[in-house]
C-alpha cells in the first residue's frame, strides 16, 4: 500500500452521516425544532446531497426527524408519548435485567464494570457526556441479556427518547445516584440475583420517568 493510500481520509457515505447525526440527536446536540438541511449538511461532510438525503431518510424512518413546514427537524416532545415510552422501557429494562442476571458472561461483567469505573472518573461531565455514557452503559447491560430480540426492541425504543431541554441526569444529584444504581444493577447481575436485578432496573427507570415528566411540566410553565 502506498503512503498516499495509507494517509487518505476515510470515505464519508450515507451510513457514516447517519451514524453521526443519529448519535448527535440522541445525545442532545440538536434540540427539538432544529432544522436539518441537505445543503448545509453536504457542506459539513464534504459530500454530495445524495448520501445526505439517504441519511436523513433513515433518521426520519426512525422518527428521529419529522417533516415540518421548513423541512426536516428534530421532533418536539409529546408528553403522552413520553409516558408511553417510559412505561415500555420500564417493562423491557426490567426484563433485560432479569435475563442478564441469568445469562451474563464474564466478558459482560468486565465491560459493565469498566464502564462504571470510567463514568465515576468523569469530572463534572456536561449534559451530552452524561447522556452518551448512560446510553453506552444501558446498551452494554442489554447485551448482557444475550437476547437479540429484546436488545433490538430496547435500542429502537431508545431512539424515541429525545433528551430536551436536557437529560434527567442533569437534575440535582441524579448523575451520582444513577451511577450508584448502575453499580447495584451490576452487582445483582454478577450474583445472578434475578429478583434484585429486576427490582433495581425497574426503580431506576421509574425514577427517570418521574424526573422527565417534571422537566416537561417545568418547560411547559416556562414556555421553553
Amino acid at each position: 500500500m502506498s503512503d498516499e493510500n495509507a494517509s487518505s481520509p476515510a470515505r464519508v457515505d450515507g451510513e457514516t452521516i447517519f451514524a453521526v447525526l443519529r448519535r448527535e440527536i440522541l445525545t442532545g446536540v440538536h434540540q427539538p425544532g432544529d432544522a436539518f438541511r441537505e445543503v448545509s449538511l453536504s457542506e459539513r461532510f464534504g459530500v454530495s446531497r445524495t448520501p445526505v438525503r439517504e441519511a436523513l431518510g433513515r433518521l426520519q424512518h426512525e422518527r428521529l426527524l419529522e417533516r415540518a413546514a421548513r423541512g426536516l427537524q428534530v421532533p418536539h416532545l409529546d408528553p403522552q408519548e413520553v409516558i408511553q415510552i417510559y412505561d415500555l422501557r420500564i417493562m423491557l429494562e426490567e426484563e433485560a435485567a432479569g435475563q442478564a442476571a441469568q445469562n451474563r458472561r464474564s466478558a459482560d461483567l468486565m465491560r459493565l464494570e469498566a464502564l462504571i469505573e470510567r463514568d465515576r472518573g468523569l469530572v463534572d461531565p456536561d449534559n451530552q457526556a452524561q447522556i452518551s455514557t448512560n446510553l453506552e452503559f444501558h446498551a452494554a447491560f442489554w447485551a448482557a441479556a444475550h437476547n437479540r430480540v429484546l436488545e433490538d426492541l430496547l435500542d429502537r425504543l431508545s431512539t424515541h427518547s429525545v433528551h430536551a431541554p436536557h437529560s434527567t441526569l442533569s437534575v440535582g444529584h441524579r448523575w451520582d445516584d444513577a451511577l450508584d444504581e448502575h453499580a447495584a444493577l451490576v452487582e445483582a447481575i454478577r450474583g445472578r440475583n434475578v429478583a434484585a436485578a429486576r427490582d433495581v432496573a425497574r426503580r431506576h427507570m421509574e425514577t427517570a420517568r418521574t424526573l422527565r415528566l417534571q422537566l416537561l411540566r417545568d418547560a411547559a410553565v416556562s414556555g421553553v
